[in-house]
């Protein structure tokens, strides 16, 4: 087995990685950052979401365990003084995980260019200088015309995120899909669109055609590219269930509903 630590470098993290390093070599375990079969990141969801993004070429092989140094995260399962507890699971461990699906999401430019991502939590679209407009197509097919601020596309596990901030529902990570929800959308007589969040089955391809070359801010997770040259603009957005998925090393991991009810009411 070889172990990665991904941390930022407050003090608490170092310590942290510091006692993790100690009792890696105590249990005769290996430290590799190059290609590990596990990446221990310390901090919180924003961390583990820039180590998923750093080891997104190596899903397929590596497992992800999340130590939080401040609030209950939904991807942190272990806090700071149960250090020596997880370094033993790692040793006593028969490799078990969980998976949750992920979305791919295709960009198209102007210029030809295509750019393709994957999220672990969701990707947005917003045009900061008016009312964005694009044809919403559902397995190529028109649905709607959207005008509004703009619009999520989050994952299962990211369905409590920015998408839930925006009005979307919440989705079981059991579900294999994905889920769009809309951002202050324009319905009055002349302006209609479905109004709801919208969930997608594991098939389905949703695809976002531009209608202007205006300032456009696209995300995905942690990431953010300012679109305004009429030279290099963003014409299409096409999302699907990735065939990739995250897996978290299944030694102690949280159920996502206990997840949900502790960080969004508290004790009953």
């Amino acid at each position: 087995m070889k172990v990665a630590v991904y941390t930022y470098s407050s003090p608490e993290s170092l310590r942290l990685r510091d006692l993790i390093i100690k009792g890696l070599d105590e249990y005769k375990i290996d430290y590799d950052e190059g290609h590990p079969d596990i990446v221990i990141t310390i901090g919180g969801d924003g961390t583990l979401l820039s180590a998923f993004n750093k080891y997104e070429d190596q899903l397929d092989t590596i497992r992800f365990i999340g130590i939080h140094t401040g609030h209950l995260g939904f991807y942190t399962d272990w806090r700071n003084f149960e250090v020596h507890d997880l370094v033993a699971s790692l040793k006593n461990g028969a490799g078990q995980s969980i998976s949750y699906p992920l979305i791919e999401m295709t960009a198209k430019f102007s210029d030809g260019q295509v750019m393709k991502k994957i999220c672990l939590n969701e990707s947005t679209v917003k045009n900061i200088t008016k009312t964005m407009v694009c044809d919403v197509y559902i397995n190529h097919e028109l649905f709607e015309r959207f005008r509004g601020d703009g619009l999520c596309v989050s994952t299962p596990t990211g369905s409590t995120a920015y998408n839930k901030a925006v009005g979307g529902a919440v989705m079981d990570p059991h579900i294999i899909g994905f889920q769009l929800a809309e951002m202050a959308s324009l319905n009055n007589r002349v302006f209609r669109t479905l109004g709801s969040p919208t969930i997608f089955g594991a098939d389905n391809i949703l695809t976002l055609r531009l209608k202007d070359e205006s300032s456009i801010v696209l995300t995905c997770d942690r990431e953010k590219w300012v679109l305004d040259s009429k030279r290099h603009h963003l014409v299409e957005l096409t999302f699907e269930v990735s065939s990739k998925k995250i897996k978290f090393a299944k030694y102690r991991h949280t159920n996502f509903w206990q997840r949900v009810r502790e960080s969004f009411i508290g004790d009953l």
